[in-house]
């Protein structure tokens, strides 16, 4: 069982939680930093008697560490790590009855999308994309047999919200599961577990790593009979982290309270000069006053994160032109670094999303997202306007 191991700190606030929590010296060498367990099998004293542990598929002691830390500052009891955020959904999914109807907000991240309708498809299941903007949408949406609702707020890339207190409140009273991914604000921002959630997955790639140098994905919960099904299913379908990805990993969680601080400072800058540009149609931040959900975004979160979008005037050409002139900004897919990266979700990490669909949701050629790294604040602004510059040198 995967929980908070170390019970002093569990009454500890967010900075101390993420450097304590489930980061007990090593009762043996009293080293600070645990030891790294990469073994894949484990002694026994004699048949079915071991300490715990059998095979690194099943547990694995630098695994459960990181598993308990996520658990401990998302407020919740329990946490299982996976191979990668896809293999998190693949798994919440697999545990459903066959049949099952699922209800998803129609704003979620490309990958997500491709699961959903080319894969969970085929094994029959029912999925349904709503706008979840007006909650009581969801209502028309219910079925007999709907288990379960997912949603991602704030949304990739459109920066949407959805207020998790009432579509939870309209879940618990049809008896559905509820999963929130929280990868974009990280626990720091905003606890899901709060507002109502059920499970809460992340990326782990993303802010929680903080480093783009590991996959994996996590998902934490409370229900104990949920988390026994899952885990069931984690040991099963086997689609879990090595050791050192997991101990990469917690070791990014340690300093998730610095960095998300620095994101969101710069965010802010970055979005306020954007604002500034003619060449831009409009910005995309929940942290502005401008954004349709400003209000909302300031009660259920506690900031507002390292991402933003933006509307760029002209055709694809401008924004083909804006992304290779950038310097500071990489131009790559993923997001959450230290780094600051750039995209156009149309042809990148929403090429999997259907033309029409994209168009619904105002995912043009047009639309460029950024994550806003941890770097000088002046210098990501100046690289914003001389790549806005030259975007529309040749007009």
């Amino acid at each position: 069982m995967t929980i908070v191991n170390n019970s002093s700190a569990l009454s500890a606030k967010f900075a101390t939680l993420a450097i304590h929590a489930s980061q007990e010296p090593d009762k043996e060498t009293g080293a600070v930093i645990p030891p790294l367990s990469l073994s894949t099998t484990f002694q026994q004293d004699e048949v079915a008697v071991h300490k715990g542990y059998e095979y690194s598929r099943s547990g694995n002691p630098t695994r459960e560490r990181f598993e308990g830390a996520v658990a401990a500052l998302e407020k919740a009891k329990y946490g299982l790590a996976f191979s990668s955020g896809s293999a998190t959904t693949a798994t919440i999914l697999t545990s459903l009855p066959k049949g099952s109807h699922v209800i998803t907000v129609n704003d979620v991240y490309g990958g997500t999308y491709r699961y959903f309708t080319k894969v969970a498809s085929n094994f029959d299941m029912e999925i349904t994309f709503v706008d979840l903007a007006d909650t009581q949408k969801l209502n028309d949406q219910i079925r007999p047999n709907t288990k379960l609702l997912w949603i991602e707020t704030p949304t990739n890339p459109t920066l949407r919200l959805v207020d998790i207190a009432e579509v939870s409140s309209i879940a618990k009273k049809h008896g559905l599961t509820l999963v929130v991914d929280n990868t974009f604000l990280s626990p720091y921002f905003q606890t899901p577990m709060d507002l109502g959630a059920d499970i809460v997955v992340h990326s782990v790639s993303k802010y929680i790593n903080g480093h783009c140098d590991v996959i994996m994905g996590v998902a934490v919960l409370n229900d104990e009979s949920l988390y026994n099904r899952l885990r069931f299913l984690q040991n099963s379908i086997g689609a879990v982290p090595s050791p050192f990805d997991c101990y990469l990993a917690h070791r990014g969680l340690k300093t998730l309270h610095l960095r998300m601080e620095q994101h969101q400072k710069n965010a802010f800058a970055v979005a306020r000069a954007l604002e500034k540009s003619s060449r831009v149609e409009r910005v995309i931040y929940p942290g502005l006053a401008s954004h349709p959900q400003h209000e909302l975004a300031a009660k259920q979160q506690r900031g507002f994160g390292g991402m933003v979008s933006f509307v760029l005037s002209g055709n694809f050409e401008n924004a083909n032109a804006l992304l290779k002139n950038l310097k500071v900004f990489t131009l790559a897919e993923s997001l959450g670094g230290v780094e600051s990266l750039c995209e156009l979700p149309s042809m990148m990490t929403h090429g999997s999303v259907s033309e029409e669909d994209r168009a619904k949701l105002g995912i043009s050629d047009t639309l460029i997202r950024l994550s806003v790294g941890i770097e000088d604040m002046d210098d990501l602004v100046e690289d914003l306007n001389q790549a806005l510059e030259k975007a529309f040198s040749k007009e």
